[in-house]
């Protein structure tokens, strides 16, 4: 808006000498005082009319952008709270998660500890309870073996010791072979098994026995130990289920193929006590 303007009045060069008479109002004075007046009144009209102007115009209401700025501002922190709450709470979860699990494992390493100690034991006492019982068989051998050569020496004692007719023929020919081999599966002439030369020696007499051990020791009749005769047939292992067969010719003495070390020999009972015997003449 412009300034508005200010009359000025040109005064008389003579205006500053001063009279010894009552100065009066000159018109110029007037003139100017009325200008200024006239500019005051215009200015403040002006003013005025700028103020009503103002006033017409509508009001708009402006928002505050710090406020705007620090709502902002504490919505995000907020949000950010939240959030690390959240992540928090998460690492707790998976924590003990963690935990049960490691408590869980825990524990079943103890049971599974505890479980294979209880096997370790079980199978100790098994153990123990087998070496036991297998001291036991073999005293309970010992006694069986040491029982049976006394009966053989016992038997030897009492038996003929010069065979005659059959069992002299059986007996003279096992002796003849012996020092021959010992082959698995020989029937003669010069190796043998202990089956093949007991079904020899008897066949050249007339006597057919079995081929094979197991059923040579049920081929006669079960004889004591402490009753054998010459040409009894000696056998080790069950009846029926012998694996090892010989021929007893008097005097504690038995002829049989026994070995691949040995071959054909003749031993004393003492050597290797049979279980049992059959007489089949």
């Amino acid at each position: 808006m412009e300034e508005p303007l200010i009359p000025v009045v040109l005064m008389s060069h003579t205006a500053h000498i001063r009279s010894h008479r009552k100065p009066r109002r000159s018109a110029s004075k007037i003139a100017m005082r009325a200008g200024v007046a006239g500019g005051v009144l215009s200015t403040l009209a002006v003013a005025g009319a700028s103020g009503a102007a103002n006033a017409a115009e509508p009001v708009t209401q402006t928002l505050e952008l710090p406020t705007l700025t620090a709502d902002l501002g504490s919505t995000q922190v907020a949000a950010e709270s939240a959030d690390a709450t959240q992540q928090a709470a998460a690492n707790y979860q998976l924590q003990a998660e963690r935990d049960a699990a490691a408590a869980k494992a825990a524990k079943q390493a103890k049971a599974d500890l505890a479980e294979a100690k209880k096997k370790a034991e079980a199978k100790k006492k098994a153990a123990e309870e087998a070496a036991r019982k297998a001291a036991a068989e073999r005293a309970t051998r010992s006694s069986e073996r040491a029982t049976l050569s006394a009966s053989a020496s016992v038997g030897a004692s009492t038996s003929t010791s010069t065979a005659t007719g059959s069992a002299a023929a059986v007996i003279d020919f096992v002796r003849a072979q012996v020092g021959d081999a010992y082959v698995s599966g020989g029937t003669g002439p010069n190796s043998w098994d202990c089956s093949g030369l007991v079904q020899a020696a008897f066949n050249q007499i007339g006597v057919s026995l079995p081929r094979v051990s197991q059923d040579q020791s049920t081929a006669g009749t079960q004889v004591s130990l402490s009753n054998l005769q010459p040409g009894d047939i000696l056998y080790w292992g069950s009846a029926g289920s012998a694996y090892h067969v010989a021929v007893y010719v008097g005097d504690g003495m038995f002829v049989g193929a026994q070995n691949p070390s040995t071959g054909v020999a003749e031993k004393s009972l003492s050597y290797d006590p049979p279980t049992g015997a059959v007489r089949v003449l």
